[in-house]
Protein backbone atom coordinates (compact mmCIF):
# COMPACT_ATOMS: atom_id res chain seq x y z
CA UNK A 1 0.00 0.00 0.00
CA UNK A 2 1.15 3.50 -0.72
CA UNK A 3 1.18 6.33 1.80
CA UNK A 4 -1.73 8.07 0.04
CA UNK A 5 -3.94 5.01 0.29
CA UNK A 6 -3.06 4.49 3.94
CA UNK A 7 -3.88 8.12 4.73
CA UNK A 8 -7.25 7.87 2.98
CA UNK A 9 -8.03 4.59 4.77
CA UNK A 10 -7.11 6.01 8.18
CA UNK A 11 -9.07 9.23 7.57
CA UNK A 12 -12.14 7.31 6.41
CA UNK A 13 -11.95 4.94 9.37
CA UNK A 14 -11.61 7.79 11.87
CA UNK A 15 -14.53 9.68 10.32
CA UNK A 16 -16.82 6.64 10.36
CA UNK A 17 -15.77 5.67 13.89
CA UNK A 18 -16.27 9.16 15.31
CA UNK A 19 -19.67 9.53 13.64
CA UNK A 20 -20.76 6.23 15.20
CA UNK A 21 -19.37 7.31 18.58
CA UNK A 22 -21.21 10.63 18.34
CA UNK A 23 -24.48 8.80 17.72
CA UNK A 24 -24.09 6.22 20.47
CA UNK A 25 -21.94 8.00 23.04
CA UNK A 26 -21.49 11.77 22.84
CA UNK A 27 -21.82 14.45 20.14
CA UNK A 28 -18.44 15.82 21.23
CA UNK A 29 -16.79 13.12 19.07
CA UNK A 30 -17.68 15.25 16.06
CA UNK A 31 -14.81 17.56 17.00
CA UNK A 32 -12.40 14.80 16.01
CA UNK A 33 -14.27 14.42 12.72
CA UNK A 34 -13.88 18.16 12.12
CA UNK A 35 -10.15 17.93 12.93
CA UNK A 36 -9.66 15.14 10.39
CA UNK A 37 -11.59 17.14 7.79
CA UNK A 38 -9.49 20.23 8.46
CA UNK A 39 -6.29 18.20 8.11
CA UNK A 40 -7.50 16.78 4.79
CA UNK A 41 -8.34 20.27 3.56
CA UNK A 42 -4.98 21.76 4.52
CA UNK A 43 -3.14 18.80 3.00
CA UNK A 44 -4.87 19.49 -0.31
CA UNK A 45 -3.20 22.90 -0.40
CA UNK A 46 0.16 22.15 1.24
CA UNK A 47 0.67 18.53 0.11
CA UNK A 48 1.79 17.62 3.63
CA UNK A 49 0.06 15.72 6.40
CA UNK A 50 1.17 14.83 9.94
CA UNK A 51 0.35 11.16 9.31
CA UNK A 52 2.49 11.24 6.16
CA UNK A 53 5.55 12.21 8.20
CA UNK A 54 4.88 9.39 10.66
CA UNK A 55 4.45 6.84 7.89
CA UNK A 56 7.63 7.96 6.12
CA UNK A 57 9.60 7.58 9.36
CA UNK A 58 8.13 4.08 9.66
CA UNK A 59 9.57 3.25 6.25
CA UNK A 60 6.45 3.29 4.07
CA UNK A 61 6.76 4.25 0.40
Amino acid sequence: MTINRIIRAVAGTVVLLTVALSVFHSPNWLWLTAFVGANLLQSAFTDTCPLMAVLRRAGMK
